[in-house]
């Protein structure tokens, strides 16, 4: 059974595992795109054509959690939380304008593969993941830790922070 203190923490660092969680899952499967890039999805008995329906699932995922979080989620930690702040701090928007780069790409690159898949090529989709990755997993894991409790104590209290929906 967890201690007082623990339960605790773990409310501190609600916004944190919240976060880490759907960014695992984007990482996971944003690997799984990259590796069934070389053609290999056919082996799994994959057709091109659901392969590319997986690339773009994780493309509109990807989009609907950072305009979430950019428009309900981020305001709000910005009043306090320079991190998030547009004003103070651009390293979040800069990423998250990164990322969205890519994804557009990637949204196009799939496109054109389900108009033509005779046009599909492994180097090409690869290219495009990677033109995106080190952005994308580098801003999940900072998004997660800016979020950890010992952060958020900074600048809210337990009862505030737990006023915030996630």
């Amino acid at each position: 059974m967890a201690s007082g203190a623990e339960l605790e923490e773990r409310r501190w660092n609600r916004f944190s595992e919240t976060m880490a969680s759907f960014h695992n899952y984007f990482k996971q499967e944003f690997n799984t795109i990259y590796d069934l890039a070389d053609g290999s999805f056919n082996k799994r008995g994959m057709s091109l054509s659901s392969y590319l329906e997986i690339a773009k699932r994780l493309n509109s995922h990807l989009t609907m959690h950072h305009t979430i979080e950019e428009r309900h989620f981020f305001p709000i930690l910005a009043k306090r939380m320079p991190e998030f702040s547009t004003e103070t701090e651009k390293a979040h928007i800069d990423a998250h304008k990164g990322i969205h780069t890519g994804l557009e790409e990637l949204s196009t690159l799939v496109h054109k593969f389900k108009k033509e898949p005779s046009s599909y090529s492994p180097d090409e989709m690869r290219a495009c993941l990677d033109g995106f990755r080190e952005v994308l997993f580098a801003h999940l894991d900072a998004e997660v830790n800016d979020l950890r409790g010992e952060n958020m104590k900074k600048y809210w209290t337990l009862e505030e922070l737990e006023a915030i929906p996630i």
